[in-house]
Order: C-alpha cells, then structure tokens, then sequence
C-alpha cells in the first residue's frame, strides 16, 4: 500500500512502488505531528485546557495562581487576565478583579472628602460561614494589595447575610434536608419592622 502523497508527486514517480513506502514513513510522522498541532489551541485556551496546564499558562501572563481557589476560579482569572491589565490601579479594575474572584457583589467607593489616596471596598457574602468569611476575606486583602496603586490605603468591609426571609416551604423544605431549620419569623407576630410611634 502507497502513500496518499503519491497523488501530489509527477506520474512518472507514481510507478514506482518503493517512492509509495518510502513516502509512507514521512506520512505517518507528519499525520501524528499535524494532530498535534491541532490540538495546540485547545492547550492554549484557558477554558479548555486540562487542569495541570493552568500554572503554565498563568506563567504566561504573569500571574500567579492561589493552590486554594478552585478550578473555575482559576479558568475564568486567566480568561480575563490580559483585558483586566489595562484596567490595572484603577477602581474598576479592583472591583473586577475581586467579582471574579468571589463571584460576589463588590462596591469600591474613593470619594471621601478630606482623606487623599483612600478608598473603601465592600464585600456583600452570601454566607455566613466564619471559615468562608476568613478565607475570602485573606485573599480579597491579598488580591487589593497586589492591585492597588502604592500610595493608596484602604478599609475592607465584608456585608454578612444576619437575617434571611423565607417562605414556610423552604424552611419546611430545610428542616427536612439538614435536620434543622432557621425560625419562621412572622411580621406582626414575632418580628418587627421598623419602630412604634405609639406614645405610652
């Protein structure tokens, strides 16, 4: 059997059976090397590269890579990295760069009359779990010390979920699942809003 190169060559080579099989071994290596350049974008996608490439990749972009944030964090960083430098030292730039990390609601405000070169950041959790708050507060620190322009100085504050309002069959749902559930609180019955403007 021949090589399909055959087909490109002048007739007169297409005779001969030994030009086939010798044509066959450079075939066989350009076939497997062509496979392998084809797949070469898909190492080079941040979002579809296998997960052990992802510290090569950051390589790339100067970025360096927490062991702690998961997968997904790690793709979608990587991902928007390259845009997000442009930004870099600018309060929008922060404020992207902690949403994609948390995946929380993030607010920066710099517009405090009297205090030069400071700024506020807040972080809305949806949770109140202290292992939560700790990790994610440590690395928000983190991530604004590495982002902030060097003479800037900042407060962090972290919105912690104290009170939520559910239906009867979401906490009947949650007592069935986990064993216990949050009080039911009744407005009017049990719980107030607000204060009274009754005299006494």
């Amino acid at each position: 059997m021949g090589s399909s190169y055959l087909e490109h060559l002048p007739a007169v080579f297409r005779e001969d059976p030994f030009v086939g099989e010798f044509l066959l071994a450079f075939e066989t290596v350009f076939t497997g090397l062509e496979r392998a350049v084809d797949g070469v974008a898909d190492h080079l996608d941040p979002m579809t590269t296998d997960a052990e490439f992802l510290p090569w990749l950051s390589g790339w972009v100067a970025l360096t890579l927490r062991a702690d944030w998961p997968e997904a964090t790690r793709r979608s960083f990587l991902q928007q990295i390259v845009p997000l430098y442009r930004l870099r030292g600018t309060r929008a730039g922060l404020q992207r760069m902690l949403e994609i990390y948390t995946g929380e609601r993030v607010d920066v405000t710099d517009d405090f009359d009297g205090v030069p070169h400071f700024f506020q950041v807040q972080l809305t959790l949806r949770e109140a779990d202290p292992d939560l708050l700790r990790s994610k507060q440590e690395i928000a620190r983190a991530i604004i010390d590495q982002e902030k322009p060097s003479h800037t100085f900042y407060a962090l504050q972290l919105a912690i979920p104290t009170m939520r309002l559910v239906s009867r069959a979401l906490r009947d749902r949650e007592q069935a699942e986990k064993g216990t559930a949050p009080p039911l609180l009744i407005l009017g019955d049990n719980t107030l809003l607000g204060t009274s403007n009754r005299n006494a």
